[in-house]
C-alpha cells in the first residue's frame, strides 16, 4: 500500500487558491465544529476545511490530494451516528464538506424526478418537491440539517422504507468525483438502464471510500391527498406485528409507516423534550406510531385507519388508540418518535445497536434478547424503538441507575454491544441496518461479516482506490500506516 503523507504547506496553498476564501479555511475555530461525530463519542484532527461550490472544484482537490498521498473525509450535515465522517486522529486527512453544494439543479413532475446537489438538505428538498405537487419519500429525525449526498452515501432508511424503500431505491442517477479525480457524470432519470455494472448503487452505501458524491437524481411520487396519523397502545410486539399485516389488508398499500415505541422511550421523550405530551390518557408497555395515505378520488385514509383500530380494539389486540384530528396533532405525533434519539442523548451515554432481523421474528427477539441482556448485565434498561415492517429496530442499551454512565460504557460497551450483535447474528440479522458501518461498528463487522463479502468489497476498493485516500478507516478496515510529515 502506498504511503500516506500529511498535508504540507505547499498543498494547503495550491487548495486555497483554488477554492479561495469561501471554500478553504485553516482556522481552528472554524474546523473545529466539524471534527466530532453527532454524539461526540469520536473527534479528529484536520489542517484544513475544504468547501468547494462544484463538483469541477471537487475534482481539483481530489487530484491534488492523489499527488500528494494525502486522504480525505467527505462531509455532509454530519449527523450521521457511525463516526464516518469524522477525521483521523493523526491530522493526515482533510475535510472536504459538500455543504456549499446545495443547489437543486433541476425537478419535474412530468418526470416525477429531482437532480439535487450533496449539499441540498433533505427537508428542503422535501419543500422544493412540495411545489411542484409531488413529494420525496424519505425522512428521518435529521431531516432539517442531513444531506442528500451523505444520505445516498450510507444508503439511509428513515421512516417510509416500509412503502419506498431505502435510498438505494429512490435513487436514479448519480454524480461522483472518483479517487483519480475524474468525475463520474451518471445523472440520467433513466427508469431502465442494462449497460453492465451499476455504479450508482456501487457508490451508494459505500460511505465515501469510493468516491466523493457530487449530486444524485432522485425519484419523487405524488402527494397523497389525504393521510392519517393515529397512535395506539399495544400489549406486545407480536400485537403489533399482527395489527400492522391486518392494516396491510385492511389498505393495500396506503400504509406507510409503522414505528414501534415502547413505554420507556416515550417517558424518555416525555422528560427531556419540552412541549411534548402523552397522546393516550393511560400508559403501555408498547405503542405504534401509524400513517395511512390516500390518493385523490380514493378512500379516505382516516375512515379506513378508524374502521381498521376499531376492530383490532375489539378483538383486543389494541388496548387505546387515537387519530389525529389536525395537521398539527400529527406532526405533534410524529414528534414524539423523531425526538427519541435527542431524547436519549440529552439522557446520557448509552450503547446503541442499529439491527435488523427477518420480520417475523423481530417480536420475539425484543422479549427474548431484552431479557438476555438484563440477565447479562444487571441493572441495564433497554430501549427498543423503529420501524417494525422492515424489521429495523434500533436497540439501545442504557446503563444502570446511579452509576458513571461514561465508566460503564467505556468498561462494558463494547461487551454489550457484541453480545447483542451475536444474537442478532444467529437470528439470520445485520448489526448496521440503515446507519453504516462507519468506525464505529468496523471491529464487529469485521469480526461477523462473511470472508466472502468481506474480500469482494475489499478487492472493490482495492481497484478503485489503490491508494487508500478515499475516507480511510471507514467500512473496511485498512493496513496500519503513519503519516510522513
Amino acid at each position: 500500500m502506498p504511503e500516506i503523507c500529511g498535508p504540507t504547506p505547499a498543498l494547503l496553498a495550491r487548495l486555497a487558491d483554488i477554492l479561495g476564501p469561501q471554500g478553504f479555511t485553516a482556522d481552528p475555530a472554524d474546523i473545529d465544529p466539524w471534527l466530532s461525530d453527532w454524539r461526540g463519542r469520536y473527534r479528529g484532527a484536520s489542517a484544513a476545511l475544504l468547501s468547494p461550490a462544484n463538483a469541477e472544484q471537487v475534482a481539483a482537490i481530489v487530484k491534488l490530494a492523489a499527488e500528494a498521498r494525502v486522504p480525505l473525509v467527505p462531509q455532509g450535515g454530519n449527523t450521521g451516528t457511525v463516526a464516518g465522517a469524522t477525521p483521523p486522529v493523526d491530522g493526515s486527512a482533510l475535510l472536504v464538506s459538500t455543504r456549499r453544494m446545495n443547489r437543486i439543479r433541476a425537478i419535474s413532475a412530468e418526470d416525477n424526478a429531482v437532480i439535487a446537489e450533496a449539499g441540498v438538505i433533505l427537508s428542503n428538498l422535501h419543500d422544493a418537491a412540495t411545489a411542484i405537487g409531488r413529494r420525496f419519500p424519505l425522512s428521518l429525525a435529521a431531516k432539517g440539517s442531513a444531506t442528500i449526498g451523505g444520505l445516498v452515501s450510507t444508503n439511509a432508511g428513515g421512516t417510509q422504507v416500509l412503502r419506498f424503500g431505502t435510498m438505494r431505491n429512490l435513487l436514479l442517477g448519480i454524480e461522483a468525483v472518483l479517487p483519480d479525480g475524474s468525475i463520474f457524470h451518471g445523472l440520467e432519470t433513466l427508469r431502465k438502464d442494462n449497460r453492465g455494472y451499476d455504479l450508482r448503487q456501487l457508490l451508494a452505501g459505500a460511505e465515501g471510500t469510493l468516491g466523493i458524491v457530487t449530486a444524485a437524481s432522485l425519484r419523487l411520487v405524488p402527494q397523497p391527498a389525504a393521510r392519517a396519523v393515529g397512535w395506539v397502545g399495544l400489549p406486545d410486539p407480536q400485537a403489533a406485528l399482527t395489527l400492522l399485516r391486518r392494516l396491510e389488508e385492511a389498505t393495500g398499500e396506503a400504509v406507510e409507516s409503522f414505528e414501534l415505541v415502547p413505554a420507556r422511550a416515550l417517558d424518555l421523550v416525555l422528560a427531556n423534550i419540552p412541549g411534548t405530551r402523552a397522546p393516550l390518557t393511560g400508559p403501555h408497555a408498547w405503542n405504534a406510531l401509524i400513517e395511512v395515505t390516500g390518493a385523490e378520488g380514493g378512500a379516505d385514509p382516516a375512515a379506513l385507519l378508524e374502521s381498521a383500530l376499531a376492530a383490532a380494539i375489539e378483538a383486543e389486540l389494541v388496548e387505546d388508540a387515537t387519530i389525529a384530528a389536525s395537521e398539527a396533532q400529527a406532526e405533534a405525533l410524529w414528534a414524539l418518535r423523531e425526538s427519541i434519539s435527542e431524547a436519549e442523548r440529552i439522557d446520557g451515554a448509552s450503547a446503541k445497536h442499529d439491527i435488523a432481523v427477518p420480520v417475523t421474528a423481530m417480536p420475539a427477539f425484543l422479549i427474548e434478547e431484552e431479557a438476555a441482556v438484563e440477565a447479562a448485565f444487571p441493572g441495564c434498561r433497554i430501549i427498543a424503538f423503529g420501524h417494525l415492517g422492515d424489521g429495523n429496530i434500533h436497540f439501545n442499551i442504557l446503563p444502570p441507575h446511579g452509576v458513571d454512565r461514561g465508566a460503564w460504557m467505556a468498561e462494558k460497551g463494547p461487551e454489550v454491544s457484541a453480545f447483542v450483535h451475536d444474537r442478532v447474528a444467529a437470528r439470520g440479522g445485520t448489526l448496521s441496518a440503515e446507519h453504516g458501518i462507519g468506525q464505529a461498528k468496523l471491529a464487529e463487522f469485521v469480526r461477523l461479516a462473511d470472508p466472502v463479502r468481506l474480500a469482494t468489497m475489499t478487492a472493490i476498493k482495492q481497484a478503485i482506490d489503490p491508494l487508500g485516500l478515499m475516507n480511510p478507516g471507514k467500512l473496511l478496515p485498512l493496513a496500519s500506516r503513519a503519516p510522513t510529515p
